[in-house]
């Protein structure tokens, strides 16, 4: 298909059926691709939305096989909105449209949805990788005239992340490089910067990037120096991908400003996720369309509402679920997740335990359940996970935590013990990574599971027998999940606390003695911790890191790093020390 713009021929595609008639017409969406690229880019994503969606995309002006204006005051951004406005009239003359735009096409599809030409024409606006000229023109102002010195670095940051602007102003240059070494260079870059690894150049690769370097030479100089007020009211989400190589995160900081209907959705891709994530693309734009037809918003886009300037606390938008949660670092973790913007479920076995946690949670200004289960009863597992999946669809983060302490002789530990003592550290983190791995695989979340063992999974101690084992399960059942998982981009990380303060050394039972001696030895065991002093805190913070960092394996606390170093270079040693009576 083909659409007239001016004196421009531009080349339309389509995916998808029109509704039948008589029956109710299906949503039209719109995707405006970037530089170098041509409609093609898109080709993944609309696919995942053709069985619902009317799709749309087409090659703007010098890319693909639309025309290739010589002058470069053919790219003015208005030009290109009249582009876009006639693509619409001919598609959609009848509804109005959602709007994607990715990198220079989100750059211009922002000129569309804040100006008046297409006013009324757009239902919905998903940008990603490519801000509004006129606000990044605001926001360099506001950095260079605050005294701040984390605003004047974060514009040194940006302007050497977009180096590559200067150099197509270069003249001759860009045009020639593109048509001499484009068609080997551009999958070349996209394998190296963004782990496409399979990316092949188009056929019009060369010409595309020789031609569009005028989009920069024709609008950036101009919006940047002298940026316009630029506002809309429709509906946007923002989709930045944290891996993004050529836009900081903080270019985003003041969107409220103009936005006052805004969703961020941050997504762990690169900045050509249409290529390397269609799928994932895919489903986030159909999870806003969905709702801005229905008016029903989800779990989840209710937490990815923005509405005051800022960067969002670094878990905003996540949903973080959590075992154990009602004491220890348990709880120091659901905290330090909602201090982090996140929203908490809170299980625990303890229903005011897991209230207390919550509620504390919402004095960070998120939103937090509390959940009464034992994770060691399977059913009350599967009750929680499809709770969880009515009302949420998936979290972002399960953290496997719940546990029970038990020491003595193996010969005093009984079968009952040994039952009571798997089910819940063994068992509980199997149904927990099971039921909510499974839930982030079929949403498509590229999630984290992290699931608390031990530094009793490094070492053998001849009074800890259940307990280590239970806990070296833990750590090998999440070595077998992290390998696969990963082709599902869901982490998995194995927390191993030293002595940390907690309940659990009162609550740990000593098999085979009496319950004064019992008593005795969790005083002892109380008072050892104590002088140790490793706070829950501490290992909260741990967990948050090793999400943040995508870690596989954490230990916290000295004796936690010496076990597993003395694991790893003499195990030897490690098992003749196993043999001494250490108990309290």
């Amino acid at each position: 298909m083909n659409v007239t713009s001016g004196d421009v021929n531009l080349a339309v595609y389509r995916w998808g059926a029109a509704a039948r008639k008589g029956t109710k017409t299906k949503p039209v969406i719109v995707l405006v691709h970037g530089y170098p690229d041509s409609a093609s880019v898109w080709a993944g994503t609309a696919e995942a939305l053709s069985q619902r969606y009317q799709v749309v995309a087409y090659d703007v002006r010098g890319a693909g096989r639309s025309s290739r204006p010589q002058d470069t005051s053919a790219y003015r951004l208005e030009h290109l909105v009249e582009d876009l406005a006639a693509v619409v009239d001919a598609v959609s003359p009848d509804q109005p449209v959602h709007l994607v735009g990715h990198d220079w096409g989100s750059i211009q599809s922002w000129e569309a949805v804040t100006t008046p030409r297409l006013a009324g024409r757009i239902a919905s606006y998903t940008s990603m990788s490519g801000p509004s000229l006129d606000h990044a023109g605001m926001w360099l102002r506001a950095r260079l005239a605050s005294r701040s010195a984390t605003d004047k670095a974060a514009v040194l940051k940006q302007l050497a992340h977009s180096w590559y602007i200067g150099a197509f102003h270069l003249p001759v240059l860009a045009p020639a490089l593109w048509k001499v070494a484009g068609n080997a260079l551009w999958p070349a870059m996209l394998a190296r910067v963004e782990g496409i690894r399979d990316a092949t150049a188009n056929p019009t690769q060369a010409e595309d990037g020789a031609h569009g370097v005028k989009l920069y030479r024709a609008n950036v100089g101009e919006r940047l120096g002298k940026p316009r007020l630029r506002t809309t009211d429709i509906p946007v989400q923002l989709v930045f991908p944290r891996g993004d190589h050529f836009m900081i995160e903080e270019i985003w900081d003041d969107l409220p400003r103009w936005v006052p209907n805004l969703w961020r959705c941050d997504v762990d891709a690169g900045h050509w996720l249409p290529v390397s994530h269609p799928q994932l693309v895919a489903d986030k734009i159909a999870r806003f369309v969905d709702f801005v037809q229905s008016g029903k918003q989800p779990a989840d886009l209710q937490r990815a509402r923005i509405t005051a300037p800022g960067r969002p606390r670094r878990h905003a938008g996540k949903l973080v679920l959590i075992t154990g949660a009602g004491s220890g670092f348990g709880r120091e973790t659901a905290l330090a997740f909602a201090e982090a913007g996140a929203d908490v479920i809170a299980v625990d076995i303890n229903k005011e335990a897991a209230e207390r946690t919550a509620t504390l949670c919402r004095l960070s200004e998120v939103s937090a359940w509390a959940r009464v289960v034992d994770v060691g009863n399977a059913r009350a597992m599967r009750s929680l996970a499809s709770w969880v999946g009515k009302e949420f669809g998936a979290v972002d983060v399960v953290v496997n935590n719940a546990g029970i302490g038990l020491a003595g002789s193996f010969f005093d530990t009984s079968d009952a013990d040994w039952d009571k003592v798997l089910k819940i550290n063994l068992g509980g983190v199997i149904q927990g990574s099971r039921l909510f791995g499974a839930q982030m695989i079929e949403s498509g979340r590229r999630g984290h599971i992290v699931n608390v063992a031990s530094m009793g999974a490094y070492t053998p101690a001849r009074f800890m027998s259940a307990y280590n084992t239970s806990k070296a399960a833990v750590r090998m059942l999440s070595d077998c999940l992290r390998a696969e998982l990963a082709e599902h981009d869901i982490h998995v990380a194995t927390i191993c606390p030293g002595l940390s303060i907690t309940n659990i050394t009162q609550s740990t039972r000593f098999v085979g003695v009496s319950e004064a001696e019992q008593q005795r030895k969790q005083s002892d065991a109380t008072r050892l911790y104590q002088r140790r002093n490793l706070k829950p805190q501490a290992i909260a913070r741990s967990i948050l890191k090793a999400v943040e960092q995508h870690s596989a394996e954490v230990p916290v606390g000295v004796e936690a790093h010496g076990s597993r170093l003395l694991s790893r270079l003499v195990p030897g040693l490690s098992r003749r020390l196993a043999q001494l009576d250490l108990e309290p």
